[in-house]
């Protein structure tokens, strides 16, 4: 598990449900312990974004450390709506939630094109890069493509593995984990609870 989940797994695994209700952005939460957010309705399959978490992994660990939002559809923004279809505007948006805990490259990716901030501030030179990219038909090989055309424009070239899992999606696994581990223990809790209050009834 990477150094930067091991703080707020456990946290994350307990308070994410609650958090995500109260600021109302996936991404927001998803991105305090991992580089990558996925959609949530499985337009990308498990094996791709897999492969988004090892190349964003490959690049960070060449020295451009970035992290990512895929964003296929309103319920990927919670209640932020009124960004949907404006991927510039939702990258300083999002960049501004996460200030805190990361301030370095956020890449949006929406089927209408693309966002990227720093700090929730707007990156003119990254910017150009991206509008010359074509707009996203598949999401998961137009974000891919990003990453490496703009890790490329900071003299970073990057390559996901072609198997295997990535620390991103160990870190998902873990603090998924967790979090059911949580809720069984809330409902055995819960449970036990009515059991002794009936033998007293």
């Amino acid at each position: 598990m990477s150094s930067k989940a091991l703080p707020f797994a456990v946290c994350v695994a307990l308070l994410v449900p609650g958090a995500a209700r109260a600021d109302g952005d996936p991404a927001s939460d998803y991105l305090i312990s991992q580089s990558v957010f996925v959609p949530f309705g499985g337009q990308i399959s498990t094996r791709d974004a897999s492969r988004i978490s090892a190349l964003v992994d490959d690049a960070t660990k060449k020295g451009f450390p970035i992290e990512v939002a895929v964003i296929a559809g309103t319920n990927d923004l919670g209640s932020v709506t009124a960004l949907w279809r404006k991927p510039q505007q939702y990258a300083q948006f999002l960049g501004q939630e996460l200030f805190f805990v990361y301030k370095g490259p956020l890449l949006i990716v929406m089927p209408n094109g693309y966002g990227i901030s720093e700090r929730g501030k707007p990156v003119p030179a990254d910017r150009k890069v991206l509008d010359a990219l074509p707009l996203p038909k598949d999401l998961a090989a137009a974000t891919t493509t990003a990453v490496r055309r703009l890790a490329a424009a900071h003299g970073v070239e990057v390559d996901a593995p072609s198997g295997g899992g990535s620390n991103a999606n160990r870190d998902r696994a873990i603090i998924a984990g967790a979090a059911v581990l949580a809720a069984l223990a809330a409902g055995l809790v819960a449970l036990l609870r009515r059991r002794r209050r009936s033998r007293y009834a």
